[in-house]
């Protein structure tokens, strides 16, 4: 399995005695999370970021995928991080986002950072991929330019629909199962003119978190896209979530 260069699972060792989980996106890679990754290395922490299951080789590995796995490679970095660290924060983009909200549901985490969550999705294709997939194996992706950040798009040009049953199912869960557990300081970013995620799915885990209002934040980005730590905004994204877990 030959793994693409840039994309692989990338551990920065810190010195605040501190670590952050990242989790990247579904089609996407570690790549998309290095630069938030460097920066809070920077900051002090030990930062961990997977490699997710059928990511970052080829497109029919991705193929043969599902949310389980995906959760179970989540698990087990957090489990990784938590025989060395009392204080784990998670920060996900995307399909990472979900995989961070079971994190936080389910695991003793600090803190949490959801990033373009996809609670509610903005294709109005979804919801006849139960039958579409039957004849439709692969979907085309719009490439967009990230400029002197684009060296870090090292995401597949086309999405696999056999794995997106699982993926919705998982995005069910995280809606009426997990989210309501969560009871620990989150911060939702979300932009609100992305093409991907409906935005009004950062509003809904805002207001369905068992956490109190005062240790949550819902913070609307203006100008970028989906892929919030690669975009025009990607810096204040950086600070906000830094200054965040930092409080």
């Amino acid at each position: 399995m030959q793994i693409m260069q840039g994309a692989e699972t990338f551990l920065l060792q810190g010195n605040n005695g501190k670590a952050v989980l990242l989790l990247h996106g579904y089609t996407g890679t570690t790549a998309e999370m290095r630069p938030l990754g460097e920066y809070l290395h920077q900051r002090g922490y030990t930062v961990l970021c997977p490699r997710l299951p059928g990511h970052g080789t080829s497109v029919e590995d991705l193929h043969k995928t599902e949310a389980s796995q995906w959760v179970a490679a989540a698990k087990l970095a957090y489990a990784v991080l938590a025989k060395k660290y009392q204080k784990i924060y998670v920060a996900g983009l995307s399909m990472g986002a979900l995989l961070a909200i079971v994190l936080a549901a389910t695991e003793k985490v600090e803190k949490a950072a959801f990033l373009a969550a996809p609670i509610f999705v903005q294709d109005k294709r979804a919801p006849f991929l139960p039958i579409l997939r039957y004849f439709i194996h692969y979907l085309p992706k719009h490439k967009r330019n990230y400029q002197a950040m684009d060296k870090y798009c090292l995401a597949y040009d086309k999405m696999p629909t056999q794995p997106l049953t699982s993926l919705f199912a998982l995005i069910k869960a995280c809606k009426k199962e997990l989210v309501p557990k969560i009871t620990v300081p989150c911060i939702i970013m979300q932009s609100k003119i992305e093409h991907t995620v409906a935005p009004k799915s950062a509003q809904y885990i805002y207001d369905h978190l068992a956490t109190p209002k005062e240790q949550k934040r819902l913070l609307w980005l203006e100008k970028c896209g989906h892929i919030l730590t690669l975009d025009c905004e990607h810096q204040l994204v950086f600070e906000q979530l830094a200054d965040f877990f930092e409080q």
